[in-house]
């Protein structure tokens, strides 16, 4: 498939990374603001040797998927002007809205992915690759006899949560359908978790989830 990117800095360029090494193509969406950034991002990074960079309006319009990987206070500038271009396509949202002290940028009344789905309403949203830092999207951690560590996600889009749920099989991880878009506030929730774990209590970056059960009768 073809994976179109917002967002190239440490979170966009781990996911695209891990995009290329499965075989798909990848390009970036170039930045106005920084026109030489996204090749820059290229050029310093083997694994994206044969990705390529397009304006946002184009990379958008013949991607199959589209990864969301900016900074949230972005969106509402950012999105609008892409709305019609993404009518119909997946969009993986990756961002997260964060407010002061490690709270819900949106104080838990509403999934930061719902608000990206207002944004875009006919696009097929899906929010994944947001519960962990960057450290772990390039090449997810394995546990004993091969445990893979789980990437939880969420959308109202069966098809959509499905060719979503592929990609992370293809990426590293055991996929984990948690429901619909609005419980996406959930795992907004474990990015708070994660953050305040890693970075405020200083245990390790490569700290990751796994989901375990026992299906015995």
């Amino acid at each position: 498939m073809r994976l179109a990117f917002l967002g190239y800095g440490n979170v966009g360029s781990a996911i695209a990374t891990a995009a290329a090494r499965a075989g798909h193509d990848v390009v970036l969406a170039t930045n106005p603001d920084r026109p030489d950034g996204a090749a820059a991002a290229i050029a310093r990074n083997p694994d994206l040797a044969a990705a390529t960079t397009a304006s946002a309006v184009e990379a958008v319009t013949t991607a199959d998927v589209v990864v969301l990987a900016v900074p949230f206070g972005s969106l509402d500038t950012l999105l609008p002007t892409l709305a019609d271009r993404l009518a119909g396509t997946i969009v993986i949202d990756a961002t997260n809205p964060v407010g002061p002290g490690l709270t819900h940028g949106l104080g838990s009344q509403q999934a930061g992915a719902q608000h990206v789905a207002a944004l875009l309403p006919d696009a097929r949203v899906v929010k994944a690759f947001n519960v962990y830092g960057f450290e772990n999207l390039s090449t997810p951690p394995t546990g004993p006899d091969g445990l893979r560590a789980v990437m939880p996600f969420a959308g109202d889009d069966a098809d959509a949560k499905a060719t979503v749920a592929e990609l992370l099989v293809q990426f590293g991880w055991q996929p984990l359908d948690v429901g619909p878009l609005a419980a996406a506030v959930d795992l907004e929730h474990m990015t708070l978790l994660w953050v305040r774990l890693v970075r405020a209590l200083g245990h390790p970056s490569r700290l990751v989830w796994a989901a375990l059960g026992d299906d015995r009768a």
